[in-house]
């Protein structure tokens, strides 16, 4: 190829980025991994739910599969277009999802399993705003955290961590009112990962600490937590309190996880999965059916595949040259990669219960556009610094 043809070349790619991204750049195997665990979820959640209408027992698995599509033109959308764009509108994009969670404290938030964080539009179609307000905030943070410069090496003022700070406590408040804690301790981790991540002062991190432990004191010991929230710890400390009431969860799962053994009793012949005894086995609880159906092999091969997806993450996050895309890849990461420990270790007996969804794998709705709607960010960063690399 001519140095001409290579300069006409090279301009041409470069316009095309301004206009939007070409997929064939895009990280194959970011996109692997989160293929292979829809599909691996979508089983799970067909053998988890088939069961529940005799009539009609692929009914739950086609919404599944209908949320995935959306999930997936999502990130399509996302991928091909210019990430800039999103450091503009970080602030419109984290208002709607804070208006979200207000909506949900008035008379149009509805209560879905025991949960009130839903909004209803109409149709059986529901909205969890808790759920959108995860990337929201990680945008949100991640264009304060950059607002130094362009350069990984700066650190972040004080002024802008305090902002972070702030805009925190608004989210998880309006959350907690809901209340939901599992969406708190996400909301949470992310904010003191980005925070790590962006490079502040090492002082500042051992204050934050301090801080944080002598709120979460001041939590239990005014009784702020809600008593079925008490109960849940009081079961992680002893599996066996209570094994009719709060214990039942977390005895059933380790049931289910445990008679899988080795290889898994297969596909659709888990005694624990067909009789129902772990309740939201289809979403909190998935990773049971796995353990079960497919054992400790294949439970292994879903935890690797989410740590192949946290992977690729970080080298985005290492790779690329912009500090609001390197702190929007770092958040990313840090979210999936805390929600899989949470829903992992819950069922496991190690982490107390909490209603988070197992990425990419979970039946859900907003959930699955949230976390599409993430890697398609990621896609875009990648694609972008590939094509100007």
């Amino acid at each position: 190829m001519t140095d001409a043809l290579r300069v006409r070349r090279r301009s041409f790619v470069r316009r095309a980025v301004g206009q939007g991204a070409p997929l064939w750049r895009m990280d194959g195997i970011l996109l692997g991994a989160v293929v292979a665990l829809s599909v691996i979820g979508t089983l799970l959640v067909w053998s988890s739910t088939r069961q529940w209408n005799s009539a009609e027992p692929t009914v739950m698995v086609k919404k599944h599969v209908l949320n995935l599509g959306i999930g997936l033109a999502l990130y399509s959308a996302v991928a091909v277009s210019d990430y800039r764009v999103l450091r503009r509108y970080a602030p419109l994009v984290f208002g709607i999802a804070t208006l979200g969670l207000v909506l949900v404290l008035t008379p149009m938030g509805a209560t879905v399993n025991g949960h009130h964080s839903w909004i209803m539009l109409g149709g059986g179609f529901a909205v969890q705003p808790g759920e959108l307000a995860k990337p929201a905030l990680v945008l949100m943070l991640a264009m304060l955290l950059a607002r130094t410069g362009d350069k990984k090496k700066d650190r972040p003022r004080y002024l802008d961590v305090g902002l972070c700070i702030v805009i925190w406590g608004v989210t998880v408040t309006l959350v907690m009112m809901e209340p939901d804690l599992g969406t708190t301790t996400v909301l949470t981790a992310i904010t003191a990962g980005m925070i790590v991540y962006a490079g502040v002062h090492k002082r500042l991190i051992l204050a934050g600490v301090v801080l944080a432990a002598a709120g979460a004191a001041a939590v239990w010991f005014l009784g702020l937590l809600k008593p079925y929230q008490v109960a849940r710890f009081t079961a992680l400390m002893d599996p066996s309190t209570d094994p009719r009431g709060i214990g039942y969860n977390s005895r059933q799962a380790l049931v289910a996880i445990g008679s899988g053994e080795l290889f898994g009793k297969g596909l659709f012949h888990g005694g624990q999965t067909t009789g129902r005894f772990v309740p939201e086995q289809h979403t909190d609880f998935i990773f049971t059916v796995a353990g079960e159906e497919l054992g400790f092999v294949g439970s292994a091969v879903v935890v690797l595949l989410l740590g192949v997806v946290l992977l690729r993450c970080l080298r985005i996050a290492r790779l690329c040259e912009d500090r609001f895309a390197a702190l929007v890849a770092g958040g990313v990461a840090t979210w999936l990669g805390f929600q899989t420990l949470v829903n992992v270790g819950m069922t496991i007996g190690i982490m107390p219960i909490t209603g988070v969804p197992l990425p990419f794998v979970s039946y859900g709705g907003t959930a699955t556009f949230a976390n599409m709607m993430a890697v398609g960010v990621l896609q875009a960063i990648h694609i972008k610094d590939r094509v100007f690399g």
